[in-house]
């Protein structure tokens, strides 16, 4: 693609106004929003609200006037994009805490079933949870295996299969609706990790039958770090299963202070400790911009901008470990490469923000809501002259830091 062909694109770009609604760094090429969404422009005077009025004027009285509905809430503004009823959703926590409360509750809901199963490679916390689940059930196990091998490994065993949708390092998508039947059809529940999809392509629970998701919003829905995850439980199940986290604000009266607890119903029972109001309002804010957005227009846009820079790898000999076609991946690209954390580092260096996975992947995250296809076909040109000038042997490029 010609740099005049990118700004023809530009120019009929259905979603080029939301780039204005966020606040990004002059002389940056951002493509690290699959990790963490960049700041949207209303977010800071939203703080500010909660911060000076809301808390400092309204003081406690704010938590009868707004706040304590806050989960609820924000859980319905989830909801439509990832194909869920408005009271299928809640916020609170995080994805690792909503994950643990899924699955220790999918395994006590059948002590027929004892087996986790989920994908080697998975993201880490995700095994992890995992680990930490099953210890907390008798008998429970946690079976990991190859991608290719999942089908044959679903067995009368298999209480819940556990995959997320989209592979964070390689953007591999999983056929949710093909998966989950193939769940179903083996007796287990399904439970998908939404984190490195939510935002970035369509989803539809409801349409694929799921039981039970999680994910969260700092990346695509740009909540801000650490803002607060969400957890899908389908109707059917609301009244069936139950958190392993009993805290105060799932119980049906907490202010009734009782020493037993009774949980509420629906996805309220989910509910584990207070809110953080600050961080919750920070994702409210961001959610604002979804409201009326074409999740196809995104997808589409998506598909373009991964085009550009898939181009830009193979003129320069990348290994491309991402699928080509769009309906298989997410909106990240992802190259192999042995110096690949250098790489990432010279490109840093020169306004183009990717990160780095271990062992050797530079990844690109490409977040259609503020990217433009001229900021792609630029990161691309930049892209070849670190690798044809070999700026990425520079010393100072080989230092690791705490988060790559």
């Amino acid at each position: 693609m010609t740099l005049d062909q990118a700004r023809a694109l530009d120019a009929t770009d259905p979603l080029a106004a939301y780039r204005d609604k966020f606040a990004l760094p002059e002389g940056v090429i951002y493509l690290d929003g699959n990790s963490l969404g960049a700041l949207p422009r209303a977010t800071p005077a939203a703080l500010a609200d909660v911060a000076t009025r809301q808390w400092g004027d309204r003081l406690i009285r704010s938590w009868n006037e707004g706040w304590i509905e806050a989960p609820q809430r924000i859980g319905a503004k989830i909801a439509p994009l990832i194909g869920a009823a408005a009271d299928e959703v809640i916020i609170g926590d995080t994805t690792s805490t909503h994950l643990f409360k899924a699955l220790v509750a999918a395994l006590r809901s059948n002590p027929q079933r004892h087996t986790v199963l989920s994908e080697a490679g998975n993201f880490p916390t995700d095994l992890h949870i995992a680990e930490g689940a099953v210890a907390c059930v008798p008998g429970a196990r946690l079976k990991v295996v190859a991608r290719a091998d999942l089908a044959a490994a679903l067995d009368e065993d298999t209480a819940v299969l556990l995959l997320t949708h989209v592979h964070y390092k390689t953007s591999d998508r999983f056929d949710m609706a093909a998966w989950t039947a193939r769940a179903h059809a083996a007796g287990a529940l399904m439970l998908w990790d939404l984190s490195h999809s939510v935002g970035a392509v369509p989803i539809d629970l409801g349409g694929a039958d799921a039981d039970l998701a999680v994910g969260c919003t700092y990346k695509y829905l740009n909540g801000g770090p650490g803002a607060p995850a969400f957890l899908y439980v389908a109707k059917r199940w609301q009244d069936a299963l139950a958190s392993p986290l009993s805290g105060w604000m799932g119980h049906a009266a907490p202010f009734a202070f009782e020493d037993a607890y009774r949980p509420a119903p629906g996805m309220k029972r989910w509910l584990a400790g207070t809110p953080a109001m600050l961080s919750t309002a920070a994702l409210e804010t961001a959610l604002d911009l979804w409201v009326d957005l074409d999740q196809h227009a995104v997808a589409t846009k998506s598909a373009a901008l991964f085009d550009i820079l898939a181009a830009a790898g193979d003129a320069l000999g990348l290994d491309c470990v991402s699928p080509r076609d769009p309906a298989q991946r997410g909106s990240h690209i992802s190259f192999r490469h042995p110096q690949a954390h250098a790489i990432t580092q010279a490109l840093i260096a020169r306004g183009v923000i990717g990160d780095f996975r271990d062992p050797d992947i530079l990844r690109l995250g490409l977040t259609p809501l503020y990217l433009s296809h001229v900021d792609v076909w630029r990161a691309g040109e930049i892209l070849r002259e670190t690798l044809e000038t070999q700026a990425w042997q520079n010393p100072q490029f080989a230092q690791r830091l705490a988060v790559t």
